[in-house]
């Protein structure tokens, strides 16, 4: 590839993943990627494929920079001097991440919406893993009597899993009415609280949740 033709595709990669964060799949066309692009169709079939190819490339790539993200968070998890603090952390990275991409959780949630519905293997090949990686380094603290071995540690792991998605998209209304978004400082502070208060109580983590 030449470095004309990687800066295209990476043009067209960027446009799509825009587009399908904001439309959805099914709500997006290659001439709309193309168009918005300020290339023609036959030039974005050229460098990445049809739709559904540049899809997948999208898709694996939101993949990598989350599974990148979430390997460095719970790299702090063993041997932490501060386990609970560490599990707190590892909210946070995963909470800041989402912030700082919010392409990534309006994907996956235009998926949950039945969005690409005949692209069936991204949630065996992506998700599953991860929710495995993520549980299997919470078991630990399991064994170790720090989180309640009552606790449904897949189901949690959920939990803030569709907590931080809904509010990396969507925000919260405030009394007025009015939409407060990740951008919102006040609103970010008060949700990472919650999220803290939240997780603590349902792992049953001793201390202070916040």
């Amino acid at each position: 590839m030449t470095p004309g033709e990687s800066t295209q595709a990476g043009l067209i990669l960027k446009v799509a993943t825009h587009l399908f964060a904001a439309l959805g799949y099914d709500g997006t066309s290659t001439r709309q990627i193309a168009e918005a692009a300020g290339l023609n169709i036959a030039t974005v079939n050229y460098h990445v494929g049809g739709k559904r190819e540049l899809y997948l490339a999208v898709m694996e790539r939101a993949h990598q920079a989350e599974k990148a993200a979430l390997e460095t968070a719970l790299a702090r998890l063993p041997g932490a001097a501060d386990p609970v603090a560490a599990i707190h952390g590892l909210t946070d990275d995963y909470l800041d991440f989402c912030v700082d991409n919010p392409e990534v959780p309006a994907l996956w949630m235009h998926r949950w919406l039945s969005d690409a519905s005949d692209i069936t293997e991204l949630e065996r090949q992506y998700v599953q893993p991860l929710l495995a990686t993520v549980t299997g380094a919470l078991r630990p603290a399991v064994e170790a009597g720090l989180i309640s071995d009552e606790v449904d540690l897949e189901y949690t792991v959920w939990t803030v899993i569709w907590s931080v998605h809904g509010f990396a998209k969507g925000g919260v209304l405030d009394a007025e009415g009015r939409r407060r978004g990740s951008g919102d400082r006040a609103a970010l502070r008060r949700f990472r609280a919650h999220l803290h208060a939240s997780l603590h109580r349902t792992l049953g983590l001793p201390g202070d949740p916040r």
